[in-house]
């Protein structure tokens, strides 16, 4: 397999001529939003769990649950797709892409009336940058994984392969009844190898916790998947770890940024030199505050130890203004925080949606400009910014 050092950076400014998109001069800010998955369209209730990336040749892959029949977790879910060939503006109409075989069905979490049900759930894509090829997992019921991959920029995708396997090494550990990956994006490392965040609950089938979160990983990639180690354990004072994001620092360490319920409403880091095995002791962030809401974390390419970061910035606060131990923050003003050394501090925040605003990925264009998909008030907008927009906080 070829190495990532292999391709020189300059095959970004080759995929922004391909764009014609280039950046504005510098110091502009930017912001520009669209609307990507409606309720109701399709007729689809609800639309949840946004995620997204950008292939090699530039095109955005947008995605998420298309929750049928109700706003559940559980129940009649698929999974659809849109794509843009230019930058976001616009997209393609919206497919069903998972689950594409046999149906599954069975709601544990429905005494009557789920038996017939199908929740395909928590998707997550991975774009190989040697191959070009875009890695796509999902689970189907909380309980089984699968995987496929599109060789054509996310035009059409292989029938979905089980990798429901890959989970078994962590019932050592926690002997679980539900899984699920990202959701959201998972990260190539320079060796190649592609790591997702995953995570499991261990109580009554059906039910979400308590959990953990750990990784797993291809080294093939994408032809067989290996379970990585318990990343962020159950263990006080780190109550239920689950939806868990992932970046990749500058010294090429991989970290994570999970969420759980915990008494101090702060998101959990935790880092390894290979996204699989020797994780560090788990930490809380005092500047990543945790609304327990799916946040999100990308590398930007522009300069090391860049990185960004959304998320719901808000906490649960008594009648007298003060923080609640393990209080639920309202998931409203959905913010983008930026950091310039790897994470170690976020000295600028700037709101993207202050209103109602829950789940979020990111992803960076060729020209630089990044993409937040998040869910809003009964629909997933994707918005496009660059740097200064950022940086103009006030």
């Amino acid at each position: 397999m070829k190495s990532l050092d292999s391709y020189p950076t300059i095959a970004w400014l080759w995929l922004l001529v391909c764009l014609g998109s280039a950046p504005l001069r510098a110091g502009e800010p930017r912001l520009t939003q669209s609307d990507v998955f409606t309720a109701g369209s399709g007729g689809v209730t609800l639309f949840r769990i946004p995620g997204i990336v950008v292939t090699g040749q530039g095109t955005v892959l947008a995605y998420c649950e298309a929750r049928r029949d109700s706003r559940a977790d559980w129940g009649e879910i698929e999974v659809h797709l849109r794509r843009s060939s230019d930058g976001g503006n616009s997209w393609s109409d919206a497919v069903k892409i998972a689950h594409n075989a046999p149906r599954i069905e069975g709601n544990p979490t429905k005494a009557t009336g789920g038996q017939h049900e199908q929740t395909v759930n928590n998707p997550v894509a991975i774009v190989d940058k040697v191959s070009g090829t875009i890695e796509f997992l999902y689970c189907v019921n909380y309980a089984r994984c699968f995987s496929m991959r599109s060789t054509d920029d996310g035009v059409t995708w292989s029938q979905p392969v089980e990798i429901t396997a890959t989970f078994e090494p962590f019932r050592s550990k926690y002997d679980w009844k539900v899984i699920a990956t990202g959701p959201g994006h998972g990260v190539q490392l320079k060796s190649g190898r592609l790591v997702v965040p995953i995570w499991l609950a261990y109580g009554k089938p059906g039910d979400h916790h308590p959990s953990a979160s750990a990784t797993i990983y291809s080294d093939d990639p994408g032809q067989q998947w290996r379970a990585g180690e318990i990343a962020v354990p159950d263990e006080d004072p780190f109550g239920d770890p689950n939806e868990t994001m992932i970046t990749t620092l500058a010294d090429e360490r991989v970290m994570l940024v999970t969420r759980s319920v915990s008494k101090p409403n702060r998101k959990i880091i935790t880092t390894s030199q290979n996204g699989a095995t020797g994780w560090s002791q788990p930490v809380f962030h005092d500047q990543l505050w945790e609304p327990i809401c799916m946040a999100s974390i990308v590398r930007h390419p522009s300069a090391p130890g860049l990185q960004l970061f959304s998320n719901p910035h808000s906490l649960g606060l008594d009648k007298q203004g003060r923080e609640l131990p393990a209080g639920r923050g309202k998931r409203q003003n959905l913010s983008i925080k930026l950091s310039r050394d790897d994470g170690q501090s976020w000295p600028i925040s700037r709101t993207l949606e202050s209103g109602p605003s829950a789940y979020s990925d990111l992803a960076v264009l060729p020209n630089g400009d990044v993409l937040c998909l998040y869910e809003s008030n009964n629909k997933i907008v994707c918005a496009r910014f660059n740097l200064d927009w950022v940086t103009a906080a006030k």
